[in-house]
């Protein structure tokens, strides 16, 4: 689960604050030395800013020396090197990948300049090629980016946002008060407390339109993290039976694992789960066309059938 939070201006300043703190550590922590100028010049402030900054990571406890003259700059003392590294390489390898798994679906630089930052300041601790590359774009980026970068804003300064939301049950207007930003099941939602149910509901972002952030702040509540169990989400577990053909085995495996199936002594695949919305699971068997039979429960049977005669008869004319 991924939270996105994008700090409100009248925050703003503290967030780079921070920002360039930990940039600067990461400078001081793979380099020898380096001048306040240099430092300056890197991370676009004043040098008095980079002095302040100093004195903050001092009070902080961090071991901090500075030198004038030809030879000097700004340094960690000596007595603090025995461990000069926060983090292993593979621990940067892992945090860049998820920053980059961020910039992907991000609708503004934030991200990106974040990498270029802890790259920059740890160029020689980050070695060899990026061995994790993760995009969690999808097909919709254009649509999701700038949903997420509004939501995003209003999480931070807790405003609410509205919506017409298009659900299996029909359409609906909503206001919801925003606490989180989820990705689950391959896609993105939105997680917050709905006022027009008064209660915690999650929406899919591909399903929201007209999304409009208010004017009005909402008073925080005691948010609980959000269940994302299967059985939570789509509760009811319904028994499926199903015999699919031998050319089907590369979808099953792929979607379910290959002990989801015993193979039959004609080749066929018996496959049987639980499954969890009904919806979904006829869906599902549609997209195997005439390579599946459902054997169980009977219900679902009726209803794939009722299906095929209804498609059946547009294409007849009837």
């Amino acid at each position: 689960m991924w939270v996105l939070r994008r700090p409100e201006r009248s925050e703003n300043n503290n967030h780079m604050k921070i920002d360039r703190l930990i940039g600067i550590l990461s400078v001081l922590l793979q380099k020898e030395k380096v001048t306040a100028p240099e430092l300056a010049e890197k991370f676009e402030v004043s040098r008095r800013t980079i002095n302040r900054d100093i004195e903050d990571l001092c009070r902080a406890g961090i071991p901090i020396s500075t030198a004038q003259g030809a030879r000097g700059g700004i340094c960690i003392m000596e007595g603090y090197r025995m461990d000069r590294t926060l983090l292993t390489s593979k621990d940067m390898q892992v945090i860049l990948a998820g920053l980059r798994s961020l910039d992907s679906v991000s609708g503004s630089h934030y991200y990106g300049q974040l990498m270029e930052k802890i790259k920059e300041g740890s160029s020689a601790f980050v070695s060899g090629r990026d061995s994790i590359l993760i995009d969690l774009s999808s097909w919709y980026k254009e649509s999701l980016a700038p949903k997420i970068e509004m939501i995003q804003t209003a999480i931070e300064e807790r405003r609410l946002i509205s919506f017409q939301y298009y659900s299996p049950k029909g359409e609906s207007s909503r206001e919801i008060e925003p606490y989180y930003l989820i990705f689950k099941w391959a896609s993105w939602y939105v997680w917050g407390w709905c006022r027009k149910r008064e209660d915690f509901r999650m929406f899919k972002l591909n399903r929201l339109d007209g999304l409009k952030v208010s004017a009005d702040p909402y008073d925080a509540r005691t948010v609980p993290l959000p269940d994302l169990s299967s059985e939570r989400i789509f509760p009811g577990a319904i028994q499926v039976k199903a015999v699919f053909r031998p050319e089907m085995r590369w979808r099953l495996v792929e979607e379910y694992g290959p002990r989801c199936f015993e193979v039959q002594p004609d080749g066929t695949l018996l496959f049987q789960k639980e499954y969890t919305d009904e919806e979904n699971l006829i869906d599902w068997m549609l997209t195997f066309r005439d390579q599946v039979t459902v054997l169980e429960p009977e219900h679902v049977r009726q209803e794939l059938l009722a299906i095929a005669e209804r498609v059946a008869g547009i294409y007849k004319g009837e």
